[in-house]
């Protein structure tokens, strides 16, 4: 066993200025003695005793060795124009747009592909035991994107000193607070010891070095970003919801294509507002106001621009040019688990949802918003929760009436901030989805989530995605907007075992419910793709007797139904909008009820012309 006393030695001794005499009595040379307190010689007296304890026990002191976090070459301004910035996580569509707000910034960019089961296997070689599969994939991915530049003739330094990752990060009770050690660890393993990763935390931003940064972590860069995630999501969602109903095969791909090459350019030749013209003459005459002024114009430009909502109205058109049968029968599912799982579209969580759409089903993606609309949430209510709660200062006493309006002042400033920073983010979203006539779904409401899980998950309890995947499944299920969840997460991960934990008692309360969990790993997609379709076997049944029963009431046939659809090509529009009625969930029953309202309503107005030529000839 060993210690350390480092902090064990015992004080300097109190020093006391003696004067010495002569035999004369003429006063001599000073001489200094040292007298120890009282305070000293207990001190020493203990350390004494420790020390014939440690003699006696055998303990043997050594030397503590803490771990330094490794140090790496910083990103700076200088090295922008040959250094390339590496990225990925999200659907191909993100990326994309994501790449154009990039390189309209001004920096090198690439997207690495999406992971496969190669990327994996590298992950689980050069990485630690143990980690959830999101870890060895992405890890991996980013190991084997740099094997295949080395491969293709470019030097190992090159790439090191040439290139730089830029990943998300956190910390808190599940292991993606690891991801940053993984990459470092399968980077030196692999034999690229010394490439940079820069970790944007989700709490204390980017974590390189400020000055000279090269990667410049400014409003523009922010609303970038954000207006990519924004569009990426909506297209997204667009897509997913016309996809199944295309007439012709493939269609929706293609035009897919278009459109996002289409926004990449947008936003890349976006211009950040600036200040120009006499009135920059007229606010440089005042320096310290300048850099305000600018961030005003940026901040209304963002709230009041067309350039986005312009473009994405030529994105709609495009759109709505592809002929779509809404007649089909579509069990929705949607899609809900662990943030990585429930949003890659690849071998990572087994092709899920290429497999459902080839299975007859319509999925229900996840928006990145409402992971960034749950963060603000949680900052919110972890606010509201240490409210009088000081931690860097003691509280202000009963008569301290300046200090406690201080406070108070305090706490209702970052929660206002917080609360604009909620309702400007959805109403950029809304005004966005508007352009698209409103046909992506709406940000789920925070509040009702936290209202509807909390009894079973504790809102409060941290890591993954918290309460919010017991929360959706009540929230998609009983409010009649799908008829099956899945739930996609790590084979492993602690937050969404617990999650788990607590659906056994939402699906015991809502006996009409289908869910069904699934743990990706790197194998086992045969597996999970059975399960998938057993239960979605029972989806497929509750869908196909809602569009029987809605037809029955309609008055119909199938046949005449498509008939009248045929008189009518606008009915074969994606943005033609079908309402959503209550107690009805899928698209195709939705549908025939909308159009069994039309057809009646045709079928009166027609007799009611009929009677008044009649009357006029009469």
């Amino acid at each position: 066993m060993s210690t350390n006393f480092e902090n064990s030695k015992p004080e300097f001794p109190i020093l006391t200025v003696i004067p010495s005499a002569s035999s004369s009595g003429e006063k001599g040379p000073i001489q200094i003695s040292t007298v120890p307190s009282t305070e000293q010689l207990i001190k020493e007296k203990l350390l004494e005793e420790r020390l014939r304890l440690i003699r006696e026990l055998g303990y043997e002191e050594k030397k503590t060795n803490r771990f330094k976090k490794p140090e790496e070459k910083p990103f700076t301004a200088s090295q922008r124009n040959h250094t390339t910035i590496l990225f990925g996580g999200l659907t191909w569509k993100h990326e994309k747009i994501i790449h154009g707000a990039l390189e309209g910034l001004g920096y090198k960019c690439e997207a690495v592909p999406t992971p496969n089961v190669r990327a994996f296997q590298l992950g689980k070689e050069y990485g630690n035991n143990g980690q959830c599969n999101p870890t060895y994939f992405t890890v991996g991915n980013l190991v084997q994107y740099l094997q295949r530049l080395e491969e293709s003739g470019m030097a190992r330094q090159d790439i090191i000193d040439n290139y730089v990752f830029f990943t998300a990060g956190a910390c808190g009770p599940c292991r993606f607070g690891m991801y940053e050690a993984e990459y470092r660890l399968a980077l030196r393993n692999s034999g690229f010891d010394g490439f940079r990763v820069l970790l944007f935390q989700q709490s204390g931003g980017l974590n390189q070095a400020e000055a000279e940064a090269g990667l410049e972590m400014n409003l523009d860069f922010f609303l970038g970003i954000l207006n990519a995630m924004n569009i990426g999501d909506l297209i997204n969602d667009c897509a997913y919801q016309i996809r199944p109903f295309e007439v012709k095969k493939g269609e929706t791909d293609q035009v897919l294509d278009e459109c996002v090459d289409y926004l990449h350019d947008v936003i890349k030749k976006h211009e950040p507002y600036k200040i120009e013209g006499k009135f920059a003459e007229l606010v440089n005459r005042f320096p310290s106001a300048a850099g305000t002024a600018e961030y005003v114009g940026k901040f209304l430009t963002q709230l009041y621009g067309d350039e986005y909502t312009g473009a994405l109205r030529h994105v709609r058109d495009r759109l709505n040019s592809i002929e779509v049968d809404r007649t089909r029968i579509k069990p929705i599912v949607k899609i809900t688990g662990e943030f990585w799982a429930q949003t890659t579209e690849g071998e990572g969580n087994f092709n899920m949802f290429k497999f459902l759409e080839r299975e007859g089903a319509q999925v229900l993606v996840e928006p990145v918003g409402t992971w960034i609309m749950y963060m603000i949430h949680q900052a919110k209510q972890g606010i509201r929760d240490r409210k009088g709660v000081e931690e860097k200062q003691e509280a202000a006493k009963a008569w301290e009436v300046t200090k406690k309006l201080a406070q108070n002042w305090h706490y209702r400033s970052v929660l206002g901030k917080l609360t604009v920073a909620e309702k400007i983010f959805k109403r950029e979203w809304n005004r966005l989805r508007d352009a698209l006539d409103h046909m992506p779904h709406d940000l789920t409401d925070q509040y009702e989530l936290q209202r509807l899980g909390h009894p079973f998950y504790n809102s409060r309890a941290g890591g993954g995605e918290g309460h919010l995947e017991v929360a959706k499944n009540i929230y998609y299920s009983n409010k009649g907007i799908c008829h099956m969840v899945l739930s996609l997460k790590p084979f492993g991960c602690m937050p969404s075992t617990q999650s788990d934990g607590a659906q056994s008692a939402v699906v015991n309360q809502y006996k009409d419910m289908i869910y069904l969990p699934i743990e990706t790993s790197g194998e086992g997609e045969i597996n999970a793709h059975s399960r998938v379709q057993m239960a979605l076997g029972e989806a497929k049944v509750k869908a196909k007797a809602e569009f029987a029963e809605v037809l029955r009431q309609a008055g119909y046939t199938l046949d005449e139904v498509k008939a009248f659809v045929d008189e009518h090509p606008e009915l074969k529009r994606p943005m033609y909008k079908v309402p959503h009625y209550k107690g009805v969930i899928g698209v195709g029953a939705s549908f025939i009820k909308h159009v069994g309202e039309l057809m009646k309503a045709e079928s009166r107005s027609t007799v009611s012309f009929t009677d008044q030529q009649v009357q006029a000839s009469a």
